[in-house]
């Protein structure tokens, strides 16, 4: 780790994306900050996983805490806009972001709301090294971030405990992201700051497929995110075209 940058980096985690994110720590629970995309977009995406969850290990969704009990790592956690959802649904949460200043955030919060989750500054490397293995891991908006897709989808599924689930959220490379969730997001709506994404490296439906695949985990479901500028809200669909949700499961 380097105290001069507060930078944690590793085999998947580019120190020019963790140096972007930092940058911006500040305002992660300003719902009209930078991520105010990200606030719009939780609800989404914590409905689909959270239902893909209960229903793998067997829990009702109506119960006070469905995820009791659970295991769960949010890897690229920032301040914590998943990790605290997952908490209150009763899971074990562990966060992990390879920025300092992102963790230091998530922590104060999580305290002022009284919430306990374990943040620490890490990249899913060290953890799969250290032998950590969860019940559930989440990607949301990390894997379009990250230098090594392979390599950093392999130490995921490493931290997977045999016939654990994966929650991914992220973006296809498609024209049609090229223009919305690229041109459109960062220059003409702002939702997110101009070079947030990298279109080269979004990632295709099928590419995450065979990556998880390679390390044992397989996809068992596919949601797209559309987006009303009527309403303002997102939803589930079946357009996979821009962004996308996968839920996968372990071998075993």
């Amino acid at each position: 780790m380097s105290r001069s940058s507060g930078l944690k980096t590793g085999n998947s985690a580019p120190a020019e994306e963790i140096a972007r994110f930092s940058a911006v720590a500040d305002p992660w629970w300003d719902t009209d900050g930078d991520f105010r995309a990200l606030h719009r977009l939780n609800p989404t995406r914590i409905g689909f996983i959270r239902d893909h969850m209960a229903a793998h290990f067997h829990r009702r969704v109506t119960d006070e805490s469905p995820l009791k009990g659970l295991d769960l790592l949010d890897i690229g956690c920032g301040g914590g806009l998943l990790s605290e959802p997952m908490a209150r649904l009763g899971a074990n949460v562990t966060g992990i972001d390879a920025g300092e200043e992102m963790v230091s955030v998530a922590r104060d919060h999580a305290g002022q709301v009284g919430l306990d989750i374990d943040y620490r500054c890490a990249v899913p490397e060290d953890l799969a090294a250290g032998g950590a293995r969860f019940d559930v891991v989440l990607n949301m908006e990390v894997v379009e971030h990250v230098a090594d897709v392979d390599a950093f989808l392999a130490a995921c599924c490493k931290l997977l405990k045999p016939g654990g689930v994966m929650g991914i959220s992220t973006i296809n490379r498609t024209l049609k992201s090229l223009a919305l969730a690229k041109v459109g997001a960062e220059y003409i709506l702002r939702w997110v700051p101009a070079g947030t994404h990298t279109w080269s490296k979004f990632v295709k439906p099928s590419e995450l497929a065979r990556g998880l695949r390679s390390n044992g985990v397989h996809v068992t479901d596919l949601g797209g995110m559309t987006y009303s500028p009527l309403t303002g809200e997102w939803s589930l669909s079946r357009d996979l075209a821009v962004n996308y949700l996968a839920f996968a499961v372990k071998e075993g």
